[in-house]
């Protein structure tokens, strides 16, 4: 099991990728502390039996590392120290905003709001997926 990470200061967006391929949103953690959302993290890991993770990294378009790249990279880096866990980080610089375009295209029924954190995980985990399924 492969579990793809969207990363941000107030939330952490999960997605899960079946060994068929398929990619699942499937959850989005409030950042209340860092040891709380990376041990909430680290359950999904455990509950899961993941022993990869795909961590987006927020680049900039001129491939500066920024504050919440910097960010990102400290959190794999805990992770990993936490669970032991094979993680790799992934360029995500649009993610959010495929996630975004996604959501206005769902039905007003369908609950969009607070799922973008989740779906831009997908985002990442299917492009990690595509380029990797080679």
């Amino acid at each position: 099991m492969v579990i793809g990470v969207d990363y941000g200061r107030k939330r952490i967006g999960l997605a899960m990728l079946h060994g068929d391929g398929l990619v699942l949103p499937l959850a989005t953690i409030e950042q209340v502390s860092r040891k709380a959302s990376l041990d909430r993290v680290a359950k999904y890991l455990a509950d899961f039996e993941c022993r990869l993770v795909v961590i987006g990294l927020p680049a900039s378009p001129d491939q500066s590392t920024g504050a919440s790249a910097r960010a990102a990279e400290r959190f794999a880096d805990e992770l990993r120290g936490l669970t032991g866990a094979t993680v790799e980080m992934y360029d995500e610089r649009l993610s959010s905003f495929e996630a975004r375009d996604r959501m206005q295209e769902l039905p007003a029924k369908a609950g969009r709001a607070g799922s973008d954190d989740a779906l831009a995980a997908c985002v990442i985990l299917e492009s990690w997926w595509q380029q990797h399924r080679r």
